[in-house]
């Protein structure tokens, strides 16, 4: 395969000097991977603590935030939130929440949904749905967790460019709690395990697949693509390419489009395996908890099965990894909370709803049974089959897409952890954009086996210091997320006007630059509405015997604060608003007035003067 470098590494002394390198990285992938994967048995069954360390975690949360994955109220609001109802487009951040929930799907809805469930299922039985089903539900509270931290902690440049994630909420969070040299150490170990983890995991190995499932489909190494995976890395490299240079914009804009795309498509070819039997429905439904319950045909009884499916689920949906945390970071928002209930969709979606699907799809066409020694991807295959003899054609093209779309949004997770060891270095991460894009290249070519068990076992170190940091974090978490509820709730905060929202059908205001007077005048509704929510935090710590006193006085001092900001920005509004140009709404470079930056205001309809000092009056008097 390259025969230029095999005939330079022929020379007597450098065999010996690879065989060595290629030795010590084995070995210490096998180190790293015993250590990230350990597991003990426990009634004869290996259980992996990385898979008990997520469900830990996801159980604690669901708890500890009331289970709002699970209230009526919590998914209304949410599906608000997802249309951009509470946001506006002038908000400080890049994309939409919806664009930012398709990046994360897009790096999560993929093979193991397709590929990972038959695994599964093969093992385990059809019990492992019902497993894979639950750690879905409950990693909705770690993925709400996670992306409202991320958006809290996140940095804002001055020409709105975004920088989130676990390493700043790791690092800035923990200092703020008096923990500042663990939170770098954690934040340094979760950048570095992300660069390497993401590279593997979402790039190479995706690009493997999909060359490999191509050739498959069009007659293996006999056929047309045999032996040409070097030109299908290089056309995905290229396509990726396109997209990864243009930034989280670019990403988001594309995954949007592709993540509706690739899903109508699966579930267009699971529905003619399932609705021909959907009589048998229950009786699947039956097989999946029976199995779950009896375990049987596998090591382990109910156990075994159980440990299956929590595997599966824990490598499908990500919750716990911290990459929603830096999908959710880029969103135009001014509140974490709303990132947290956006980001709660995605275990749903590709846990319960895709995992199920696959699922039902397997059980119904009886592959499973018939066809036992088929395993993975080509399970999946087989089921569809049944239906349809063709549909190894469009699964073919469902592979491709979702492994391309995990290729786009894992890059941005890679790019932003190498800006995070490197000071924010903006060559340092388009330098890493261009060997991410290289290594597709390689990923389709070369085989993969233990760089694949490295990046695993980077990928999910990951969640070690994530869910520790979330940990630490737990009680800015809930304030922040029942907070949000409260006021929502009792009307502190509002729907936005549509014209204003930051949605995916508002898509004309979200790509023009505002001018200085439209932030000016998004920057005065923020500083108010900041002000009104801090006035309501304050009577409530007023009234509620159980705060403390330092706590109420911090919370009249905050309204205070937020009052006098209040007062400034719209003061400043207007100056900008006198001096711009009536046409352009920009105020000329030559004058004397500085613009207002989007995300001036602490938080986000402006009236007269006179409101202005009502408001300013009002909050004084009731802090």
């Amino acid at each position: 395969m390259f025969p230029t470098v095999n005939n330079a590494l022929a020379q007597p002394a450098a065999p010996g000097f690879l065989e060595t390198i290629t030795n010590g990285f084995n070995s210490f992938v096998d180190v790293l991977s015993s250590i990230v994967f350990y597991a003990p048995k426990i009634g004869g069954v290996e259980v992996p603590l990385i898979v008990l360390w997520l469900l830990a975690g996801g159980i604690f949360f669901t708890v500890y935030l009331s289970f709002q994955q699970l209230r009526v109220s919590s998914l209304r609001h949410s599906r608000r939130l997802v249309k951009g109802e509470y946001t506006r487009h002038t908000d400080p951040g890049e994309v939409t929440s919806f664009q930012a929930l398709a990046t994360e799907l897009s790096g999560t809805v993929g093979l193991g949904n397709i590929a990972g469930v038959a695994v599964a299922i093969g093992i385990g039985g059809p019990g492992a749905t019902l497993w894979i089903i639950l750690a879905g539900i409950i990693g909705m509270a770690l993925k709400m967790a996670e992306a409202t931290l991320g958006v809290k902690y996140r940095v804002v440049d001055e020409d709105g460019s975004t920088s989130g994630g676990p390493m700043y909420y790791l690092r800035d969070g923990l200092a703020e709690l008096g923990h500042a040299t663990l939170g770098r150490i954690l934040a340094a170990i979760f950048a570095i395990a992300t660069v390497f983890g993401v590279t593997g995991a979402g790039n190479m190995f995706q690009s493997n697949q999909a060359a490999a499932q191509l050739i498959y489909i069009t007659g293996g190494d006999q056929g047309y693509l045999g032996g040409k995976e070097w030109a299908i890395g290089i056309v995905l490299a290229l396509l990726a390419g396109f997209v990864i240079l243009g930034g989280i914009q670019k990403i988001g804009a594309v995954t949007s489009k592709i993540v509706p795309f690739m899903a109508l498509l699966y579930l267009v070819m699971c529905l003619f395996v399932i609705i021909p039997n959907v009589h048998h429905i229950p009786w699947a439904v039956e097989q999946m908890f029976e199995s779950a319950i009896t375990g049987r045909g596998i090591a382990g009884g109910a156990l075994g099965v159980m440990i299956v499916g929590l595997r599966r689920a824990a490598f499908s949906n990500a919750a716990g990894i911290g990459t929603a945390a830096m999908a959710h970071s880029a969103v135009k928002t001014r509140r974490p909370a709303t990132e947290g209930f956006v980001a709660m969709w995605e275990p749903f979606v590709d846990s319960v709803l895709i995992c199920t699907l696959t699922a039902l799809t397997i059980i119904l066409s009886g592959v499973w049974q018939t066809n036992p020694e088929v395993e993975g991807v080509q399970m999946t295959a087989a089921a569809l089959a049944t239906s349809v003899s063709w549909f190894d054609v469009p699964l073919t093209i469902a592979v491709a897409l979702f492994a391309f779309s995990t290729v786009l949004s894992y890059s941005y997770y890679g790019m932003k952890a190498v800006g995070y060891l490197f000071g924010g270095s903006r060559r340092a991460e388009q330098t890493y954009n261009v060997i991410y894009i290289l290594l597709i290249v390689v990923g389709a070519m070369a085989p993969l086996e233990q760089v694949i068990n490295f990046s695993d076992s980077m990928f999910f170190m990951m969640a070690l210091p994530n869910v520790l940091g979330l940990y630490f974090l737990a009680g800015i978490i809930k304030k922040e997320i029942i907070g949000h509820r409260v006021k929502v709730d009792a009307g502190v905060i509002s729907i936005v006007p549509e014209e204003e929202q930051a949605s995916a059908a508002n898509t004309s205001a979200s790509d023009s630059d505002p001018s200085h007077v439209d932030v000016a005048h998004a920057e005065t509704v923020a500083a108010f509405e900041a002000a009104a929510e801090a006035r309501y935090d304050a009577l409530q710590a007023i009234e509620d015997d159980s705060v403390s006193d330092e706590d109420t006085e911090a919370a009249r001092l905050a309204a205070r604060e937020a009052a006098s900001v209040a007062v400034e920005t719209a003061q400043a509004a207007r100056a900008i608003t006198e001096a711009a140009d009536d046409e352009t709404g920009m105020v000329p470079e030559e004058h004397p007035v500085d613009p207002l930056q989007a995300g001036h205001a602490t938080e986000p309809s402006v009236g007269n003067d006179d409101e202005e000092a009502e408001t300013e009056e009002s909050v004084q008097q009731q802090a």
